[in-house]
């Protein structure tokens, strides 16, 4: 064990996690001096590579000085917070990694609170430190005052500080020499993490704190060995702390060690190592497998609970079954139910009488990136607005509140503060950065809800927002989520030209002339608040009479193509989305126009 360091890489998104692991990979001798290797290379998912974040908490191993470090690369993103406070047990430290110019965000905070709850040692690491924006030594004063606001102790606010540049793959340990390789990292992990511990002779135990799934073996456990030895095809008994299902044997058919992006097979490991291991049929996150000689369930570490609900619903819309492979409402509640095994973080339960299915996850990324998932493998399924989860404490009615940290040009600052204060924002602190403002607000989660596409308008594409949750405070009164109407589809058909033309007088559109569309499907958007009914099938009524300039060109304006995301923020509370592999289609909750007015009538 002395040989060994157990080390997680956390940050806010975009801070150059993955890029710094690519660059321990390739220094320590990963790959051949020859190799192609892509950027970003622990991002493997399809969707992580087109959106440039990372969404899974990957393992990875690399060799310095005869030390092997086991590494761990979490998500930034605050809606994927659940897959780093699971890998947090398998680790012995974490090194912070803090952009030199935007400094500590919201992300940063929670990530780090949740290190220092564990005891974990600490490496400050200050990155990106040659962008020209820069401003190193006040980011390290803002990195040391986060340490006192968390409550650290002495020993993690005294934790050693590197400087790097992840992209040319330096650090060095002062802001004014700069680096030349990556050693000194590589030699503070070594130096200042502690060894794991455990008692190799004790009877085996290990917290399961990821499980993979592979095609050929089923599911693989993924964790940190706390005691003792495993060996192949011994026999293990599979128990969980809360003791909500019952102790079972199994065997260890195949064992695992990391070593760059592989998975070497061995035939035993020992306390310390961070393994895989397959041959356990129904293994989730958060078991302990131990020696059949001694069942002792390990704690596992309390996840966050969900803040933001949708229903996913079997697709009843009059285009259902034509695009999707998997419609039916068994086919939907597998693959949520498998989702939930693998996905600590997301809750699913079943709606009574219906075939619906409430999902509960950290936030709208969260839940679109599950949508996005199943739309690829050939899922179809409609899904309703977002909702938060309320809580009642002490008899008072709670919400959950997030904390928004946003970065604009000091242009755009007033009607930021305007939006945020007409969605129940509160004011925490504005900052100077240059010139730019960065500026903190405790907003109600369901103030944001499609905020972000009119944030992106006010401050001209400039504006950075980020924000993660906080607490749960007294409800804080009504908020407009939306103050624009739909522009809706009056009947079954193909758009055409003319029909269009007529419609785009009455607002923005989303389709163009060839689109299949029906009745009470939502076709463009108006900018009054009411909802209007327009016919964009409606064809050109043709005469044998010709008159000068009868037959001009129809100029169309381009449609506003939405992505899922865009969506999924632009919905009301009457609304669905129509997801399937092909198309992304907005509808009304009632398509029939007679029975929708009655059931508005009768509403008011």
């Amino acid at each position: 064990m002395k040989n060994i360091r157990n080390v997680a890489i956390i940050a806010h998104v975009d801070h150059g996690k993955t890029t710094l692991v690519d660059e321990m990979l390739k220094q320590s001798g990963v790959f051949r001096e020859n190799q192609v290797v892509q950027d970003r290379v622990m991002d493997s998912n399809d969707l992580e590579r087109e959106r440039g974040i990372t969404i899974l908490a990957k393992n990875t191993a690399v060799w310095y000085g005869g030390v092997k470090i086991n590494i761990v690369d979490t998500p930034g993103h605050a809606d994927f917070g659940g897959e780093v406070e699971r890998v947090l047990k398998m680790v012995n430290g974490v090194i912070l990694l803090v952009d030199a110019a935007e400094g500590p965000m919201p992300q940063t905070r929670f990530v780090l609170q949740k290190a220092l709850e564990l005891g974990h040692r600490v490496i400050v690491v200050i990155n990106k430190i040659d962008r020209p924006d820069a401003r190193i030594h006040e980011v390290i004063d803002e990195v040391l005052e986060l340490l006192l606001d968390l409550d650290a102790t002495d020993e993690q606010l005294d934790s050693p500080m590197l400087f790097c540049s992840a992209r040319s793959g330096t650090a060095s340990f002062g802001p004014e020499v700069a680096g030349t390789d990556l050693r000194p990292l590589f030699s503070t992990i070594v130096d200042y993490i502690p060894e794991p511990e455990g008692d190799e002779n004790a009877p085996f135990q290990m917290l399961v704190s990821s499980v993979d799934y592979n095609d050929y073996v089923g599911r693989i456990a993924i964790g940190r060995i706390e005691r003792g030895t495993i060996r192949q095809n011994q026999e293990i008994a599979v128990c969980d702390w809360h003791e909500e299902k019952p102790v079972h044997k199994a065997k260890a058919v195949s064992i695992y060690e990391f070593d760059g992006l592989n998975r070497v097979p061995v035939t035993e490991a020992s306390a310390g190592n961070i393994i895989a291991m397959s041959g356990i049929g129904d293994i989730t996150i958060g078991d302990t497998i131990c020696s059949t000689q001694s069942i002792e369930p390990l704690p596992f570490v309390k996840i966050s609970a969900p803040t933001m609900e949708m229903t996913f619903s079997v697709n009843d819309s009059p285009f259902a079954g034509r695009e999707g492979k998997w419609v039916t409402t068994r086919n939907i509640r597998d693959r949520l139910f498998k989702e939930t095994l693998r996905d600590v973080s997301l809750k699913v339960s079943e709606v009574p009488d219906s075939d619906s299915f409430n999902v509960a996850g950290r936030g709208e990324m969260h839940l679109s990136i599950l949508i996005e998932n199943m739309r690829r493998e050939g899922y179809e399924f409609q899904v309703s607005p977002p909702r938060v989860l309320n809580r009642e404490i002490d008899g008072v009615m709670c919400e959950p509140i997030e904390r928004v940290v946003i970065d604009v040009p000091e242009t755009s600052v007033g009607p930021v503060i305007e939006k945020m204060g007409s969605r129940r924002g509160e004011l925490l602190e504005m900052t100077p950065v240059g010139n730019r403002m960065k500026l903190q607000f405790l907003v109600p989660s369901r103030g944001l809800f499609g905020y972000r596409n009119e944030f992106l308008t006010d401050t001209r594409g400039e504006g950075i927002l980020n924000s993660v949750f906080e607490k749960y405070e007294p409800f804080k009164g009504e908020v407009t989520r939306r103050n624009t109407g739909s522009l809706i589809a009056f009947e079954t058909g193909e758009a055409v030209a003319y029909g269009i033309f007529n419609a785009q007088e009455r607002g923005h559109m989303f389709i163009s002339p060839g689109t299949e569309v029906y009745a009470g499907m939502i076709v463009g958007v108006s900018p009054k608040s009411e909802d209007i009914t327009v016919n964009v099938c409606r064809k050109k009524q043709l005469t044998n009479m010709r008159a000068a300039g009868s037959d001009e060109a129809l100029r169309l304006i381009p449609p506003r193509i939405m992505s899922l995301e865009q969506c999924l923020e632009f919905m009301a509370d009457d609304e669905l989305l129509e997801v399937t592999p092909k198309s992304l289609r907005l509808r009304k909750r009632i398509l029939d126009h007679s029975l929708r007015m009655k059931a508005l009538k009768g509403n008011k």
